[in-house]
């Protein structure tokens, strides 16, 4: 990551001096795609305050800025941190964080793609799913009986595209929301895979590359799916 290609990204933000929810997401999205450790978060943060001294007016507003870049290092030598390279996010609807963030990782899928899901009737990740085990990706579903012929459900056409689905086929839910992307990243939370979860519900999603917690997730996606299997 250069120092050109950050002093963009931070000075589209700071513009008309107001850091608004829309550029706070993208720049969280862009950062996620560029910045590799804790080397690239440092830059980014040194550069951050570079910048805005550039744009302090008096003395008085340069030392205001030294003092929050320390107090910054402060707390950064203080707080808990994930291992080097993992990144751990947390989104929430109603609005479409939670579903551009589902459809980004689809997207960007190669190999594997272990979903299980209660219930799934939102096409904007349908299609992207569909496209993904289209181009190669080894997409699996597993899903709650009682939801899967539900109207609106998609989980007859995901079946029907030739992707490996499996019910419980039992009187309890099966009430996961969960995916695993090529081995490597885990989307789990409250959000179900469907228009209501992003236009009108309280949900989360958490997006995580945690190596234990990815384990852990993919460890039940396959207990569950030969628990299930026919």
């Amino acid at each position: 990551m250069d120092r050109e290609t950050i002093d963009h990204l931070l000075t589209q933000t700071l513009e008309d001096l107001h850091f608004s929810r829309a550029e706070r997401h993208e720049l969280g999205l862009r950062l996620e795609e560029l910045v590799h450790g804790s080397h690239d978060l440092n830059m980014v943060r040194n550069r951050a305050f570079a910048l805005a001294r550039e744009r302090a007016s008096s003395e008085k507003d340069r030392l205001l800025i030294e003092w929050l870049r320390e107090l910054v290092r402060v707390v950064d030598s203080r707080r808990r941190r994930t291992p080097e390279g993992v990144s751990c996010q947390a989104f929430f609807s109603p609005g479409t964080t939670c579903l551009e963030r589902l459809v980004a990782m689809i997207h960007g899928t190669r190999r594997t793609l272990d979903a299980c899901v209660y219930t799934i009737t939102d096409d904007r990740i349908t299609r992207p799913l569909l496209e993904a085990h289209g181009r190669g990706v080894a997409v699996r579903l597993i899903t709650e009986d009682s939801k899967a012929w539900d109207i609106g459900s998609d989980v007859s056409r995901i079946e029907a595209a030739g992707v490996p689905v499996e019910d419980d086929n039992a009187p309890s839910l099966m009430h996961h929301k969960f995916a695993i992307f090529d081995g490597l990243s885990l989307a789990t939370g409250s959000y179900n895979w469907t228009r209501s979860a992003a236009s009108s519900n309280q949900e989360n999603l958490i997006v995580t590359s945690h190596p234990p917690l990815v384990r852990d997730f993919a460890a039940e996606f396959e207990r569950l799916w030969k628990a299930f299997r026919r």
